[in-house]
């Protein structure tokens, strides 16, 4: 499991007028919410949380938000960015409360070379991340899928996946999580319709009958 630590003030106002006055303040606007308390308004320093997301999962990184004087320990459960300039404008955290799973996306991560591949097929990793219900406590950074022994033809699905104990996996066990294929063929066209098509492309030559008065002439 990875932690990180960032600061939150409570706020108090609230409102489109209330969140462009904190970000042009270098603040954002952001919520905490969960099972045992009612939602509050916080405020997050941008420049902070930018750092931060540049070295961690967001969605798999249990953020201790230093809030009111006490740790509250929290995932990142929305990121809303602006359509144009994609600067971070809202940011929504749910609190975690002890014994109380919670569901996260971790990234699936392809490791080794298949033997398919070696042998000229194509690697093709259908699923990037699995979703699981953990304990906030033992959640993986990431899933390891080993591809060593993939030949052309076969796949890996969910049910194949090792997991770290305490994890449960929602999605389908037949899911294909990455697949090795043959190489494409293309086929080239015999000599002989090529010869055909290379003489239909000339341009054919059309005579005037000669007349009975042209042929005495000659």
């Amino acid at each position: 499991m990875a932690t990180a630590n960032l600061g939150a003030t409570p706020r108090t106002t609230t409102g489109k007028g209330a969140a462009r006055s904190l970000r042009r303040d270098g603040q954002i606007p952001a919520v905490i919410y969960g099972h045992a308390r009612e939602p509050q308004p916080l405020a997050i320093n941008a420049r902070e949380l930018e750092r931060l997301l540049e070295r961690v999962s967001a969605e798999t990184t249990v953020i201790e938000l230093a809030l009111d004087g006490r740790p509250a320990r929290t995932l990142i459960r929305e990121i809303q960015r602006h359509p144009v300039k994609r600067n971070i404008v809202h940011v929504d955290f749910q609190e975690l409360v002890a014994g109380e799973k919670v569901t996260v996306n971790v990234p699936i991560v392809i490791v080794g070379t298949a033997a398919g591949v070696r042998e000229g097929g194509i690697l093709d990793q259908v699923m990037r991340e699995l979703s699981v219900e953990v304990d906030p406590a033992n959640i993986p950074n990431h899933i390891d899928v080993d591809v060593n022994e993939l030949t052309i033809g076969h796949s890996v699905h969910v049910s194949d996946l090792t997991l770290p104990s305490g994890v449960t996996v929602l999605d389908d066990p037949e899911a294909t999580v990455a697949v090795v294929s043959a190489p494409k063929v293309v086929e080239e066209a015999p000599a002989e319709a090529a010869a055909e098509t290379e003489a239909a492309a000339e341009p054919e030559v059309i005579r005037k009958a000669k007349t009975d008065e042209e042929e005495e002439g000659e």
